[in-house]
């Protein structure tokens, strides 16, 4: 069996990030008699200003993008169909802020150690998509790491510190010169990336290449 080393370049405020893995999943699921795969979570921030009490998101990102905020509720309303088709839960993503998401890739980067980094990551979705929570919060964090069966305690003495902080700015700053841009970025055994939320056919043809000249490779 090939094994495939995946590093998802992403962010928490991302909805196509989470889009994007609920798409790998469903590949990687019809690869699995043929290829083993071992995921690793990168830390990108897309707004990493964004602080205070935050900015209602339609309004961020109308400013943003140039565009009504008739036009983003739109767009925001044809991802909750798309995310909804995926079994993921986006049903207050037009209602949440935009928010700083530091301290949850630090989050991430201690759920890696008990083995629960993509528990993690999917938890702190669901949080800002479907419950448009403040995933900047430390209580909200604390609980979404409770959610996942890590200890509440531990990870309110992790945010209250700098742990992890110098690993997630390195590994911002190692993609970013690496020229990732825009999340997701799927960065496959360290040599070729698929960018954005691809189909899940388009991903099955992808890895599937990728896995056939490792295998030829050996």
């Amino acid at each position: 069996m090939t094994n495939l080393q995946i590093n998802i370049v992403s962010d928490i405020a991302c909805p196509w990030c989470a889009i994007g893995y609920a798409r790998l999943q469903q590949a990687m699921d019809r690869l699995a008699d043929d290829v083993s795969f071992q995921i690793q979570w990168q830390a990108f921030e897309l707004n990493p200003d964004a602080s205070g009490d935050g900015e209602p998101i339609l309004q961020a990102l109308s400013r943003k993008y140039g565009r009504s905020p008739q036009e983003m509720e739109a767009a925001q309303a044809d991802m909750m169909r798309i995310a909804e088709g995926l079994g993921l839960n986006f049903s207050r993503m037009q209602e949440r802020y935009t928010r700083n998401t530091f301290d949850g890739h630090r989050l991430v980067k201690w759920a890696a150690e008990s083995g629960l980094q993509t528990e993690m990551k999917m938890a702190l979705f669901d949080a800002y998509f479907g419950h448009a929570a403040n995933i900047a919060d430390h209580d909200v964090l604390r609980a979404q790491a409770e959610s996942i069966g890590l200890d509440g305690d531990q990870a309110r003495e992790l945010l209250a510190s700098d742990r992890y902080a110098d690993q997630v700015r390195q590994e911002e700053s190692y993609w970013q010169q690496a020229g990732v841009t825009g999340v997701p970025a799927f960065i496959v055994n360290q040599r070729y990336m698929i960018s954005g939320a691809q189909e899940p056919d388009t991903l099955v043809a992808a890895l599937r290449k990728v896995a056939a000249e490792a295998t030829d490779s050996q």
